[in-house]
């Protein structure tokens, strides 16, 4: 098995303010290290582009400690084990976890987790059966709490978690409305992921939409972008609504700071409630999850829709894709060659 000798990488360089741009990290090659006692070589095939990378630029408290400037950019993965000092692992296994955005990478080995390709392909493992159908998963089952007959709402629904979200949500016996930027997108909710409604935030009054889909109120809302589209769904809720606080995509952004729900006291009235959560409060649950995902996946109940950007040189740009909203379903960046 050939090993290269260097390891391009993107480390962090500068706090970012607004959109980052490219020369807020430095890109450059070192040598590959060998592995210490305990520890795996990885050569990374595949990686997470997320929305959550943002905030992880920042400086501040947040659920996760920042990037340290001068550190690897966090990112998770996959990739094939090339050399092993660590009992459970061997050369030519398959690996997820947090290798970094670079193209090699040396970790402890108990920080990396086995994966079954015969089950389903690399790409799907940083997808549906990664962190994205994990917060899907999660955020809607164990924060929302749907039944059969009631109305979920997704924003960001043509997105990684949010195209999840909705088909759970459909397996659950659910009514599912969505909400997406453009024609396209709506379609593609609609007609691929078989939601039962989609509202185009771009070309249409999003409360008003909301009265007609959801005419006795949004039982769940699941947010993955805050802002005004939150504020709307706030004015249609249900009584007894869960409202899930997984992302806010238009806030990350910003220079002049948040802009929180200004129809907050609708909680009040409809004696509702609104829960944030963080995926990784669940890793001791993520195999009864992806059990049942590879279920529905196998059962053509549920489908993973990816995106594949080619090249780490293009990360920059690539992670800038998601805040003009250019991909429908999970972005994923191809580092290495398929084995």
């Amino acid at each position: 098995m050939t090993i290269a000798t260097t390891n391009r990488r993107f480390t962090l360089a500068h706090r970012p303010v607004g959109l980052p741009k490219r020369s807020d990290w430095d890109f450059a090659a070192e040598p590959v290290r060998a592995p210490d006692a305990g520890e795996a070589l990885v050569e990374v095939r595949y990686l997470s582009l997320d929305p959550a990378m943002r905030g992880w630029m920042n400086e501040g408290r947040s659920y996760i400690p920042p990037v340290e400037i001068g550190a690897v950019m966090r990112a998770f993965g996959v990739g094939r084990v090339v050399e092993s000092r660590h009992p459970d692992l061997a050369p030519g296994d398959h690996v997820s976890g947090g290798l970094g955005m670079q193209e090699y990478a040396t970790l402890d080995g108990s920080h990396l987790t086995k994966i079954d390709l015969r089950v389903a392909p690399l790409t799907t493992y940083v997808s549906a059966l990664g962190g994205t159908g994990m917060t899907a998963y999660f955020g809607l089952l164990d924060v929302g709490k749907p039944e059969a007959g009631q109305t979920v709402v997704v924003s960001g629904a043509a997105g990684a978690v949010g195209s999840v979200v909705g088909q759970i949500a459909k397996i659950k016996g659910c009514r599912v409305v969505g909400i997406a930027g453009g024609a396209e997108k709506c379609r593609f909710v609609v007609d691929e992921l078989g939601f039962d409604a989609a509202i185009d935030y771009k070309a249409e009054d999003v409360r008003k939409a909301l009265r007609e889909h959801a005419p006795r109120g949004v039982d769940v809302y699941f947010d993955n972008v805050g802002g005004p589209i939150l504020d709307a769904a706030l004015t249609n809720l249900a009584r007894h609504a869960r409202i899930v606080l997984c992302g806010a995509i238009s806030q990350y952004n910003s220079t002049t700071g948040v802009t929180g729900p200004s129809n907050y006291m609708s909680l009040l009235v409809t004696r509702s409630r609104m829960e944030g959560f963080v995926v990784f409060d669940y890793a001791s649950r993520y195999p009864e999850a992806a059990r049942e995902i590879a279920g529905w996946m196998q059962a053509g109940r549920l489908v993973s829709r990816e995106e594949i950007v080619e090249g780490i040189e293009t990360f920059p740009d690539a992670l800038l894709q998601l805040f003009r909203g250019e991909n429908n379903g999970k972005l994923i960046l191809k580092v290495g060659a398929d084995a």
